[in-house]
């Protein structure tokens, strides 16, 4: 995985760090097989703002099927705006597919595409749990909000679905469809964490995507990214009409002054996987030795590495032992 430094592209109030400063300030733990991805929660913010991470990784995809296993996510929290997304080069015309993204107290979770002019999409009846907001995919259109299907229940982002211990996306990308599936931790199809998942077996998806477009010329060589930034052209820009604004004047002014409101605005990521061609590029953050910069990568027939042994620990486990690290000072 690699470390983006730079300016915030949505123009957030936080301080993307590199990977030595990462570790060095705790905001990337290995426990038990899971992996930990957090933000600054101690101190004053101050300079860009708040310190976070945003982890890509190194391969680039062109169709795939992308599961990921999750503990707990930074949604629900005001002042935050998480995402775990694709995009590719030259945006928008490698397109961007946001598979969680929400902001503040958010409680049902956004899907979302942004592409170059030429991309539309309609209910097409094609899943279940989810209801189409915006239609329109152009990031020049209804400013940059994307087509959109939002998620009905609240057990797929921010609180509930930490109190429910996580929950499972699987994201399928092909030349006719974008189809992007969720189960609570212990629901899903008993192939879903298995060495050969096979989605024509999960039923309807959450949210399924067939763009009037052509999608192999507007989704290219996508990267994956987890992120934490703050405010922002989102949450920042609708702080004032949110149920967060009686908590400071500002957005900024929150995420600044407010460090431990953000002890729980982190990732515990179980296991990341990419399924490509018929066989698998099985891509493991909850692995020991995920807290290294390069890509942990395991190519073939899809059986499972140590990896992905370590990260079907018992969740109660993990969840004592995320609770230690909080107290010896390792606030995610």
């Amino acid at each position: 995985m690699s470390f983006f430094t730079g300016n915030d592209p949505t123009n957030g109030y936080v301080n993307f760090v590199d990977y030595n400063t990462a570790i060095s300030e705790n905001l990337i733990v290995t426990a038990e097989g899971v992996v930990y991805i957090g933000v600054e929660n101690q101190s004053i913010a101050s300079g860009r703002g708040r310190d976070s991470v945003r982890v890509t990784s190194n391969a680039a995809y062109n169709h795939g099927l992308v599961i990921l296993d999750l503990n707990h996510m930074p949604g629900g929290i005001c002042g935050t705006w998480p995402a775990f997304w694709m995009v590719g080069p030259n945006w928008p015309n490698g397109g961007e597919i946001d598979i969680i993204e929400g902001v503040h107290e958010q409680s049902q979770n956004d899907m979302t595409l942004h592409t170059s002019s030429g991309c539309t999409i309609s209910n097409n009846g094609q899943f279940s749990g989810g209801s189409v907001t915006t239609t329109n995919c152009d990031v020049a259109a209804q400013g940059n909000a994307g087509c959109q299907i939002a998620a009905q229940s609240s057990a797929t982002y921010g609180a509930q679905f930490n109190n429910n211990g996580g929950g499972i996306y699987a994201t399928e990308w092909t030349s006719s469809h974008i189809n992007i599936w969720f189960w609570q931790q212990g629901s899903q199809p008993g192939d879903v964490l298995g060495a050969s998942p096979n989605p024509a077996g999960w039923g309807p998806p959450l949210s399924s995507f067939t763009p009037s477009c052509n999608i192999d010329q507007h989704f290219q060589n996508q990267q994956i990214v987890f992120d934490t930034t703050f405010c922002g052209d989102w949450a920042g820009n609708i702080w004032g009409s949110s149920s967060c604004a009686q908590l400071a004047p500002s957005c900024v002014d929150y995420v600044q002054n407010n460090p431990s409101a953000f002890a729980n605005a982190f990732w515990a990521v179980n296991s990341l996987k990419v399924y490509q061609n018929n066989a698998a590029t099985q891509k493991i953050l909850a692995s020991e030795s995920a807290t290294q910069a390069n890509d942990t990568i395991v190519t073939g027939s899809a059986t499972p590495s140590n990896a992905t042994i370590v990260a079907k620990k018992n969740r109660s486990d993990r969840a004592a032992h995320l609770h230690a690290h909080q107290k010896r000072g390792l606030h995610l």
